[in-house]
């Protein structure tokens, strides 16, 4: 029978605790969001940090796990059939976790699709564009005299957090009452376009006080406080 010893990821990182799920991430937006799901959720996990400024993700072993090179990625011992599995890309981990141990999706069928399309909304915009954003203004990027990537990218960062803001009106949670994987997806990419992107001026945040105040109550709970520097840098 397959276990974790057998994935070549395990040479370069071992696992000490070979029965608890493996985390390999960093305290990034995507990877807090698994580092998030499994302390809410309460599962046993390893953490292994990889270091993205040593380029560790472009490591045989760590490609051997995830063929896209970026964190975060798991190998769960006890996957479907009591078997290994692994996986990468932060919104798949999500979906299989909370499917997992039934928590953190609504059984309703509908609201169940519901719940996941906002999880795609972040993968698929907020994300890209935030960290774009992050690039043109704190980073590398900043460094460039043609400020019109910069401007594409704050107005459409804008644009998504007053979509954001719409959903949330009257809300506590993106699905309402109830604490989901799409508020879980999106709290750490919120946090750091103002704070660690230091956007907030940038993309007039505080036009937006239905996500502000989910930001606060999402950063209020006690598995986002822990899972957001988890694993912790060196």
């Amino acid at each position: 029978m397959s276990s974790i010893s057998d994935f070549p990821i395990d040479k370069r990182w071992p696992a000490k605790h070979p029965d608890r799920i493996q985390l390999y991430s960093a305290p990034t937006p995507n990877g807090v969001k698994v580092s998030i799901i499994l302390e809410e959720l309460g599962l046993p996990y390893e953490v292994h940090y990889i270091d993205i400024g040593k380029d560790e993700t472009w490591t045989p072993e760590f490609l051997s796990l995830n063929p896209n090179g970026k964190i975060p990625s798991i190998i769960d011992p006890d996957g479907p059939g009591g078997k290994p599995l692994a996986l990468f890309e932060s919104g798949a981990i999500l979906l299989y976790l909370a499917e997992k141990t039934g928590k953190l999706l609504p059984a309703d069928p509908a609201l169940r699709y519901e719940t996941i399309q906002w999880v795609f909304f972040q993968m698929a915009a907020i994300g890209p564009i935030f960290g774009q954003l992050g690039f043109f203004h704190k980073f590398a990027g900043r460094e460039i005299s043609d400020k019109r990537p910069l401007e594409r990218y704050r107005v459409e960062s804008r644009r998504l957090v007053g979509v954001l803001d719409g959903r949330l009106k009257e809300r506590t949670w993106i699905m309402g009452d109830d604490y989901t994987i799409a508020d879980i997806s999106m709290l750490g990419w919120v946090r750091n376009l103002i704070g660690f992107y230091d956007a907030r001026e940038l993309v007039g945040f505080d036009d937006f006080p239905a996500v502000a105040a989910w930001l606060e109550r999402g950063l209020a709970r006690p598995a986002v406080q822990k899972g957001v520097v988890i694993p912790a840098r060196p």
